[in-house]
C-alpha cells in the first residue's frame, strides 16, 4: 500500500484546482477591485520516530497580520526571486533556519487565494536530515511539528465560523494538541488532502 509521501507524490502531479479562503463562503463580497499578490509557503515533510511529520510554525503575537496562528514558513515573492519555489525556501530558511541543501522539493500545489489578497503556492519539500529549527525573532514564535497522517485525514477537520468584516465566515480548521490550525493552512491542508486517495 502505498505511504502518504508517495501518495503525495502522485497527488502533486494532479495538482489540483486553485483554493480560497472564501470556498465555504459564496455569499461573502469580495474586496473591490483586489490585486492578487504572489507568495509561496513551504510544507516541509520530515520522517519522524512515528512516521512522517509535518513542520509548522506558529507566528508572533506582536504580528500585525495574523498574530499567534499557526502558518507554513512563507511570504510574498521578492523581486530577486527567480520564481515561487525559490520563494518558499527563502522564507523557510529565513524563518525556521532550514537550508535549500537540506531539502528535496517534490512539488508544488494549485495556489490558494487568501483574504489578504494574496495568491500563495503550496511547495511541497521533504528534509533530507534533522536539524535545529531556528524561529526568526520577532516573527515566529514557536517551531512544531505534527503527524502528516493527522492533517492529512478528512475525519480530523471540522468547519467552524465566525464574524468577518460584518459577516459570518466559514472555514475549516483541523485541530491537533494545543495547536489551533485553522484559516489558509488549514484550507490548503485540507485541499491536499482532497486529493489522496481515501478509504
Amino acid at each position: 500500500m502505498p505511504d502518504l509521501l508517495d501518495q503525495t507524490r502522485a497527488a502533486l502531479e494532479q495538482s489540483g484546482a486553485a483554493s480560497s479562503d472564501f470556498d465555504l463562503n459564496s455569499g461573502i463580497d469580495l474586496p473591490a477591485g483586489r490585486k492578487l499578490r504572489p507568495a509561496a509557503v513551504l510544507a516541509p515533510i520530515i520522517e519522524g520516530r512515528n512516521g512522517y511529520e509535518l513542520i509548522l510554525t506558529k507566528r508572533s503575537s506582536a504580528l500585525k497580520h495574523h498574530p499567534g496562528q499557526i502558518a507554513f514558513p512563507g511570504g510574498k515573492r521578492d523581486e530577486s526571486d527567480r520564481d515561487l519555489i525559490e520563494t518558499a525556501l527563502r522564507e523557510a530558511r529565513e524563518e525556521i533556519g532550514l537550508l535549500d541543501r537540506n531539502v528535496d522539493v517534490l512539488g508544488t500545489f494549485a495556489p490558494h487565494e487568501t483574504v489578504t489578497s494574496f495568491n500563495v503556492t503550496p511547495v511541497v519539500a521533504l528534509v533530507k536530515n534533522e536539524f535545529d529549527a531556528t524561529p526568526e525573532a520577532g516573527e515566529v514564535s514557536e517551531v512544531f511539528r505534527v503527524p502528516l497522517a493527522h492533517v492529512l485525514t478528512p475525519e480530523n477537520y471540522v468547519v467552524e465560523a465566525r464574524r468577518w468584516r460584518g459577516q459570518k465566515r466559514m472555514y475549516y480548521t483541523v485541530p491537533y494538541g494545543p495547536y489551533y490550525i485553522w484559516g489558509a493552512t488549514a484550507r490548503i491542508l485540507r485541499a491536499w488532502t482532497d486529493l489522496l486517495p481515501h478509504t
